[in-house]
C-alpha cells in the first residue's frame, strides 16, 4: 500500500480528518472499532490525532465503499501489497467475487422492478377498490404456502 508519510504532517482532530477524508466521525470511530484503520493517536489532550496515512486509509475506505463493498471486502484490500503477485490474485478474486454478487443483486433488483410494475399495473389510483391494497393482501396470504412469491429474505450485502 502507498501511503503518505506522516513525519512532516501534524496530527488532525477527528473533524478534521473527517473533513479531509469525506467520511463521517462516527464512521472513523466505527471504522477504528472494526479494525480498518488503526486507532487513533492520543494527543496530550486526550482528542484522538489523525495523520495524513490515516486520511489515506480513509479516503481508500471510503471508495471501496463507494463500491459497495462489505467491510470484509475491504480488509481483504486493504492487506493486500500491490507489488505481490499473489496478493494481485488475491485482489483479482475479490474483486470478481464483489462483482458476481453486484450482478446477482441487479437480478434480484430487476424481478422486484417486474413485480413492482405489474402492481402498479393493477390500479391507476383512482378506482372505489385499490387493487394495488388488494394484491399485497393477497400475496401475503399466500406467503404461507408460496415462499417463492416472497422477497428474498437473504441478509443484505452490508
Amino acid at each position: 500500500m502507498t501511503a503518505p508519510s506522516t513525519s512532516s504532517h501534524p496530527l488532525l482532530r477527528i473533524g478534521e480528518a473527517a473533513r479531509q477524508s469525506g467520511v463521517s466521525p462516527a464512521n472513523i470511530r466505527h471504522y477504528e472499532r472494526a479494525g480498518l484503520l488503526p486507532p487513533a493517536a492520543r494527543q496530550d489532550n486526550h482528542y484522538r490525532g489523525y495523520s495524513a496515512e490515516d486520511i489515506h486509509l480513509l479516503r481508500l475506505i471510503r471508495l471501496c465503499r463507494s463500491l459497495d463493498m462489505s467491510l470484509e471486502e475491504i480488509r481483504e484490500i486493504m492487506a493486500l501489497d500491490s507489488q505481490r503477485p499473489a496478493d494481485c490474485q488475491q485482489a483479482t478474486h475479490t474483486i470478481a467475487s464483489h462483482l458476481a454478487h453486484v450482478q446477482q443483486r441487479i437480478a434480484e433488483l430487476r424481478q422486484l422492478e417486474q413485480r413492482l410494475q405489474a402492481l402498479l399495473a393493477a390500479c391507476n389510483g383512482q378506482q372505489q377498490t385499490c387493487r394495488i391494497i388488494e394484491a399485497l393482501h393477497t400475496q401475503a396470504d399466500r406467503l404461507d404456502t408460496h415462499a417463492s412469491a416472497a422477497p428474498s429474505a437473504r441478509p443484505r450485502h452490508v
